[in-house]
């Protein structure tokens, strides 16, 4: 049907059904034809200002039709796309600018502000940007007058696609590399296990720069189907959310446990037409199963399915549910490796864990991530060669997440190995955490611990101690955190304390404070 390249489906679709929708949002709707030329337009102005293959081009924009455009018109210019959170710390973008060595920016007016905040010595391009920054800017009516036809550029699938930036242990966002050839596998996998077709209206609930969001915008595609953007606005407000399914007949939806708990318990669903719902899917973090139970029985048709998967091998496990009884009140498990994926659970000297032995995770798939950019010492730690057949040396990801294989095949999630948590379907190093807060002058010592919440999710809370001979202020932290990390990020609550509790080795004992809280310290 056609190539392995993520983009190939839109010209394919723009002459098989050229005036079916490929994107649609607050009611205004962009054909394949309409995506396909306008993609093209982008591809070629890219080209004219300088880029080359493989070239790095920043994604700084929120929810609009042009999100799709911007995609599309850096794939087809031979770049590989770098979402950046449109709600982001300068400080934040800044150094995602520099580590990714980002040049061109596809944005858009309503993000001028932020932008003009960045260092004026950056060399940058702005795309889609009429308001005045300190950078040279084309605008989307400039893009809109180049030619329409697709540029002639050779890549292939292993080329770069996108690099997606999560949250880092040292204090920085660490930015994860994958390819056309793992996309595109990712991509199909979805759009077969949920059995797209061209008449699904599949939502874009999550921000582009989460990883959820390429089931969203590439599985669709791969149908023929419509990627119904969903407004920020309307992701944070439960009743809008479910309003939106309504009005929008979406079909089909990928997001976290949080925002299903939150319109099932304040989304007036009683109130709603949801008859168009099909299948949802979860991931992120455990869904509750006594909330789960309950959306399951006021969505009686509808396939719910759980989704694991580190954004290094995203989906690599799923658990289509079958019912949950009364009784049922373990967590949820994360079901077998997915289609083109192998798994393997090891104990700490890598010998691999019988049935029922819990071990960490690693994870052989065709989707998984070529490494972390610029990060070579993150790269030896977190992948290994394994000799199966004495011939073909296999990579294998460790995922840092401790599972049991039970009896019946089913993998279950037990934790972490490490001190990434997942808060609200984000994933968050607490050492990031620490790190952004003990930055602060007056700050010595800072320590960041997970406390569950009424959600099923977890909360960040953190603890600071002034330097020597200084005080400080939670707000004044807080203030200065801010400016370092994305929201979801930054601590529920901070305390000032005299002193730390110590573990007999002169650490911090997170897990101390974690228990004053209410809290677990993630497994270390």
């Amino acid at each position: 049907m056609f190539d392995f390249l993520i983009h190939s489906p839109v010209g394919y679709f723009a002459e098989e059904t050229p005036l079916h929708p490929a994107l649609s949002f607050q009611g205004d709707e962009m054909s394949y034809a309409e995506l396909d030329a306008a993609s093209s337009q982008l591809a070629n102005m890219l080209i004219r200002e300088g880029l080359q293959p493989q070239d790095r081009v920043g994604i700084f924009m929120r929810k609009s039709l042009e999100l799709g455009v911007a995609i599309y018109g850096i794939l087809k210019a031979g770049g590989a796309f770098v979402p950046l959170d449109p709600f982001m710390p300068v400080d934040r973008l800044d150094f995602i600018l520099r580590d990714c060595s980002i040049r061109h920016v596809v944005s858009a007016d309503h993000m001028a502000k932020p932008l003009r905040q960045l260092d004026e010595s950056m060399d940058l391009r702005l795309y889609g940007v009429a308001a005045e920054t300190p950078f040279a800017s084309l605008t989307w009516d400039q893009v809109r007058a180049m030619p329409k036809a697709t540029p002639d550029v050779w890549i292939i699938d292993q080329d770069l696609g996108y690099i997606m930036y999560t949250s880092g242990s040292t204090g920085f966002p660490k930015g994860m590399i994958h390819t056309h050839h793992g996309s595109v596998s990712y991509a199909r996998w979805g759009a077969l296990h949920v059995g797209l077709q061209p008449e699904d209206r599949v939502a874009s609930h999550a921000p582009l720069h989460f990883d959820l969001s390429i089931f969203d915008f590439f599985s669709t595609a791969q149908s023929g189907a419509t990627v119904v953007l969903v407004p920020e606005a309307v992701t944070k407000l439960p009743a809008s959310w479910s309003q939106y399914i309504d009005s929008e007949r979406i079909t089909c939806v990928f997001t976290v446990p949080y925002v299903l708990i939150e319109m099932l318990e304040r989304g007036a669903m009683e109130q709603r037409d949801l008859s168009s719902l099909r299948w949802i899917m979860f991931g992120g973090e455990p869904f509750p199963p006594k909330h789960l139970r309950t959306l399951m029985e006021a969505l009686p048709e509808v396939q719910f399915s759980n989704v694991y998967g580190p954004a290094e091998a995203p989906s690599c496990t799923i658990y289509d549910i079958p019912s949950l009884p009364e009784d049922f009140d373990e967590p949820i498990p994360i079901g077998t490796v997915s289609y083109n994926s192998v798994d393997i659970i090891i104990d700490e000297d890598g010998n691999e864990c019988p049935v029922g032995v819990a071990g960490e995770l690693c994870i052989r798939s065709s989707t998984l991530t070529k490494g972390y950019w610029n990060r070579p010492d993150l790269n030896e730690r977190a992948f290994f060669l394994r000799d199966s057949f004495g011939h073909f040396p296999e990579v294998y990801y460790r995922t840092g997440d401790v599972v049991v294989r039970h009896e019946d095949g089913l993998l279950r999630f037990l934790g972490r190995q490490d001190r990434m948590i997942k808060t609200r379907g984000h994933r968050v190093e607490l050492d990031e955490v620490e790190a952004a807060l003990a930055s602060h002058d007056a700050v010595s010592e800072a320590a960041a611990y997970a406390v569950p919440d009424a959600s099923g999710s977890k909360s960040i809370h953190a603890a600071v101690k002034a330097s020597e001979g200084q005080s400080v202020e939670a707000s004044e932290v807080m203030k200065h955190a801010a400016k370092r990390l994305p929201k979801y990020a930054l601590p529920l609550e901070l305390m000032v304390v005299d002193e730390f509790p110590r573990t007999t080795s002169g650490k911090i004992d997170r897990r101390q404070l974690a228990e004053q809280s209410g809290g677990t310290e993630p497994l270390s």
